[in-house]
């Protein structure tokens, strides 16, 4: 496994409710970061899913395929329902990895 694996089971998406990118990578941010700079031709390139809106963590890449799998028949408001959850925001979660937040004790009150 690389040294910056990050094994997960991700969506990428244009925009809020907009066209959605189902995947599942070893190394998300690089991957994210591939999306987002169009450097991966077909579907997620020609669409424009360059915001990471959601992934979920895996420790064994059979576990993500199988999910990704199941994910991928669902219907597209399951999708939604599942992004909505963990990102009612729609923020681009890439920039949580590239920009971490500062912590707690460093924010103003």
């Amino acid at each position: 496994m690389p040294p910056d694996a990050f094994i997960a089971v991700y969506i990428m998406a244009s925009k809020r409710n907009g066209t959605l990118y189902l995947g599942v990578t070893a190394t998300l941010i690089q991957r994210a970061h591939q999306h987002r700079e169009g450097l991966i031709e077909g579907f997620s390139q020609r669409y424009g899913c360059k915001m990471l809106v959601w992934f979920e963590q895996h420790q064994e890449m059979p576990a993500a395929i199988a999910r990704e799998k199941d994910i991928k028949k669902w219907r597209r408001g399951w999708k939604l329902n599942l992004i909505e959850k963990q990102n009612p925001q729609w923020r681009d979660l890439y920039e949580d990895f590239v920009n971490p937040p500062p912590p707690t004790f460093l924010r103003p009150l």
